[in-house]
């Protein structure tokens, strides 16, 4: 069964499988039925062709050996659907339900405060305009900064060096990102 959950903000949902094992057992034991009610039908459609061909070989139908195959297959067969009865009672009365999570949300981490002393004026503007959009192109950048090309790229390196951020390439772009 397929559930539609959702998270403590009721916004964003979570997705889960509930997996009764009550159900799965139940199943198993059904299925075992069945194959129970295929077994004597098959049986007894087998002692009919041996009736028939075992009365015109031997004359009488009781000494075939045939019959002492059938009765091993039937028994053989008996056991197997047996063992698949036990299994579905154990998964019945086993734990009554498993949760597996298909998809989960990623939970909202918060960002701990940085010590911005060490930095200059423009290392902190830039800081900052990187920290409010959590991810930027290095040209949107210095489009919003106002800082040329060359001093944007010393100032990443330097917040780059101290763990703050971080650069990806994309295509002929620079993605700044902000580490967490």
């Amino acid at each position: 069964m397929l559930k539609h959950i959702f998270h403590k903000d009721f916004k964003t949902p979570k997705f889960f499988i509930i997996m009764e094992n009550k159900h799965v057992g139940w199943l198993i034991i059904g299925i075992s039925v069945l194959i129970i009610g295929v077994i004597f039908l098959f049986n007894n459609a087998l002692k009919d062709i041996v009736e028939s061909s075992c009365s015109l070989a031997h004359g009488d139908s009781d000494i075939c050996p045939m019959y002492q195959s059938i009765n091993q297959q039937t028994y053989l067969a008996l056991g197997i659907v047996g063992i698949l009865i036990i299994i579905g009672f154990i998964i019945m009365f086993s734990k009554p339900k498993e949760r597996i999570v298909i998809r989960t949300i990623k939970e909202k981490k918060e960002i701990k405060e940085v010590n911005l002393s060490e930095f200059n004026k423009e290392e902190k503007q830039v800081y900052n305009i990187i920290k409010e959009n959590k991810a930027i192109f290095q040209a949107e950048l210095i489009e919003k900064s106002g800082i040329g090309k060359v001093k944007i790229s010393r100032i990443l390196d330097r917040l780059e060096g101290n763990g703050l951020i971080e650069r990806k390439r994309r295509g002929m772009n620079n993605v700044v990102i902000l580490k967490e």
